[in-house]
């Protein structure tokens, strides 16, 4: 395969999975923003953990100054001046679509082609905080359709797993950002971990990323923040799991490896990190610290993401 096909199957992967996180996040905020004073309410940061979590916050600042919820949904879900807002990635995924179409199968090409022409359809009421969750619900499904599409009806050859490569590097980013927000932004600092502002929060991240009920069947007990980082950080079965993101770029990569006839630093560094959080345990990670712990997967990641682009996009 050619370079600069992978590199857009990769990247058309990637926007459309950005999209979905990004309407995740929104959703997140909205869910704390509407909830009663005396649970979390009022304490007005949870849009600005929704601009941190999507790693837009400076850029925001430049084209919008004061954060408000109006101004924040909009820079989000359709400014141009973000081009990692919903509408800029779909954009963006159609326009690789479009560079690799002969890679890509009909049901693949009718998802992202009807969810950009669905998108424009969309008006300006259609953002409003009272009207937001049709739209995220909305931008879900468009993201579900693609990846049902490719995971039904792709051939499982390096076109596919270029495409997925693209998918599990955005979604343990996402991942990672939206722990991290959480444990240094989004808890008031007059509040106590494990009081009631923190049950609903993570109650919200959870149901947020489709993992409140899967969280129970695992653990039988009510939310506690230790088990949350747990679940979404070493639980394999749990599928937005960093652990379970470094299973399947580990095993993509390896694909790669054995169709080309050769491995390289993107597959050592898969490995690695794929090791660190098998053998890993969450008591570990909070006594050498939660933050430190994500930040230093998230660089681990962007490397990843720079290997790849290194040894396959260029």
């Amino acid at each position: 395969m050619l370079s600069r096909d992978a590199d857009s199957l990769y990247w058309l992967a990637r926007y459309v999975e950005r999209a979905e996180n990004t309407a995740r996040v929104l959703d997140v905020a909205s869910r704390l923003a509407s909830m009663p004073v005396s649970y979390a309410a009022g304490h007005g940061n949870e849009w600005e953990s929704a601009l941190l979590t999507a790693s837009a916050s400076e850029l925001f600042r430049e084209a919008y100054g004061e954060v408000t919820p109006e101004r924040v949904i909009e820079f989000l879900a359709v400014s141009d001046a973000n081009p990692s807002s919903i509408r800029r990635c779909l954009e963006t995924a159609r326009q690789n679509a479009r560079a690799v179409r002969g890679s890509l199968t009909s049901e693949m090409w009718d998802a992202i082609n009807g969810s950009w022409l669905d998108m424009r359809k969309f008006k300006a009421r259609d953002f409003r905080l009272e009207a937001l969750p049709t739209f995220l619900n909305w931008v879900k499904e468009a993201s579900l359709r693609f990846d049902g599409s490719a995971m039904r009806t792709m051939l499982r050859d390096d076109a596919h797993w270029f495409s997925r490569l693209g998918v599990y590097i955005e979604r343990a980013d996402n991942t990672a950002r939206v722990l991290d927000v959480k444990y240094h932004v989004l808890l008031p600092r007059e509040a106590h971990v494990g009081g009631a502002i923190d049950y609903y929060q993570w109650a919200a991240i959870l149901r947020s990323v489709s993992a409140l009920v899967s969280y129970q069947w695992v653990y039988h007990q009510n939310l506690k923040p230790w088990l949350v980082a747990d679940f979404l950080i070493l639980r394999g079965e749990m599928p937005r799991s960093l652990a379970a993101c470094y299973a399947a770029l580990s095993n993509h990569l390896d694909d790669l490896s054995r169709a080309y006839g050769t491995a390289g630093p993107s597959q050592k560094l898969a490995r690695q990190v794929h090791a660190r959080l098998e053998q890993g345990k969450i008591e570990d990670i909070f006594q050498g610290g939660l933050h430190e712990f994500l930040q230093d997967f998230l660089a681990d990641n962007n490397r990843l993401g720079a290997a790849i682009a290194e040894q396959y996009l260029h």
